[in-house]
């Protein structure tokens, strides 16, 4: 089992920037991946940013350019830096790992960006 707490939402205004975290705990080693994900009321859980083990990483077109996504293995956390927020980045922030073929996800953090 791989426990995934999240942290860092909130409210920030449009331009604005926040830094989420997640720590993996529990069965750790071997976690394939790494990653966030978002849902905006009404819409499906979509990807935000990913990275590999082997540390490659992949983003959403809407993150490109605003986003990055690291980690430090020494804090078993991967964080998710958001620069230049806009209304529409508003939604619960998920992590997610894979281990082994099975998906861990976080419980979430809620951003809001105001206009």
């Amino acid at each position: 089992q791989v426990q995934l707490v999240e942290s860092g939402g909130g409210l920030v205004q449009a331009g604005g920037s926040l830094r989420l975290s997640c720590a993996a705990s529990g069965s750790i080693f071997s976690i394939a991946s790494m990653g966030w994900y978002r849902q905006a009321p009404g819409k499906q859980r979509e990807l935000v940013a990913v990275m590999s083990n082997g540390g490659s990483t992949n983003y959403a077109d809407s993150a490109k350019g605003r986003f990055t996504i690291s980690r430090d293995d020494a804090k078993n956390t991967v964080y998710l830096q958001m620069n230049s927020l806009k209304p529409e980045d508003t939604a619960v922030y998920y992590c997610r790992s894979t281990r082994w073929g099975y998906i861990y996800w976080g419980q979430g953090t809620q951003v809001t960006v105001s206009s």
